[in-house]
């Protein structure tokens, strides 16, 4: 039976460290890390995440703000917003919060976020700096598996690791970042013809699809350590991953759950770019 991996623990602990250094610059440099969300609209899942990353702000110490532009707004006045956010000295981490409405390009706004400002690690020149294996913010859910993966013990390197989806918020980094630690990586996706073969091969496996249970219990190999980053709305209300939960803690040595697992990092995560961003600049 494997252990349940507690992101809520873990991410609290990320917290803890984070507010420790911001004490730290603040007393040294008289430096308070700032972070601005922008959210568009009233988007209500917008609005409760926000909400979350503004609390984890506050809770370690840094200034936090959030524009909030009517859903009205052109995308010419949204990169004007972008615009100040960039030359002001007071914030560090700028984070635009998606979705934005359908007449607004989302990719033109996120590269309109200076790259050393990318609190999310999504500028394209952030992903190409992460795919030359230079420094830089990375983005966070990715980054924040890593550090569960960091939490109990298990080192990537010389593990065959399966990561299945390719988005470009979650699999196709979290690929890069199990390759960097030195993991042989194989990414899987709606095309892959034999994909249980593939998770079956896998000492770590990482499910990033949006699919509830695509992932059989019976697919994992016996002792893999299964990081499901899925959050799937069922009918009932309730919400599943992409792992068919109960089949695959039988056969794993670690699991994370859903919720509670690989969600609360991704917000921890933010909070460590952020302070990074800070930190850099005088």
């Amino acid at each position: 039976m494997g252990q349940l991996i507690d992101g809520k623990a873990v991410a609290a602990r990320v917290r803890a460290e984070v507010k420790a250094e911001v004490e730290r610059l603040k007393a040294e440099r008289g430096l308070v890390p700032g972070l601005t969300v922008v959210r568009v609209g009233e988007d209500p899942a917008s609005k409760i995440y926000v909400n979350g990353k503004k609390k984890a702000a506050e809770e370690v110490g840094f200034n936090s703000w959030e524009e909030h532009p009517d859903a009205s707004i052109t995308e010419e006045e949204l990169l004007s917003v972008v615009e100040k956010l960039n030359e002001d000295p007071a914030v560090h981490g700028i984070l635009v919060q998606l979705p934005l409405p359908k007449h607004i390009n989302a990719e033109r706004i996120i590269s309109a976020v200076r790259p050393e400002k990318d609190a999310d690690g999504f500028h394209p020149l952030n992903a190409g700096n992460l795919s030359l294996g230079k420094p830089g913010p990375r983005p966070c859910t990715p980054y924040g598996v890593m550090r569960l993966l960091r939490e109990v013990g298990c080192n990537p390197e010389g593990k065959k690791a399966v990561v299945v989806g390719r988005s470009n918020i979650v699999g196709k980094p979290m690929a890069l970042l199990l390759l960097e630690a030195n993991a042989t990586v194989t990414l899987c996706h709606s095309k892959t013809p034999d994909l249980a073969a593939e998770v079956a091969q896998a000492d770590i496996v990482v499910a990033a699809v949006g699919v509830a249970e695509i992932i059989k219990g019976a697919w994992i190999k016996p002792g893999a350590v299964v990081i499901d980053v899925g959050m799937n709305r069922m009918p009932d209300g309730k919400l599943k991953g992409d792992v068919e939960f109960a089949a695959a803690q039988e056969r794993a040595s670690f699991i994370t759950p859903v919720p509670g697992g690989v969600g609360p990092m991704t917000i921890a995560m933010l909070m460590r770019n952020t302070l990074d961003a800070a930190k850099g600049r005088d």
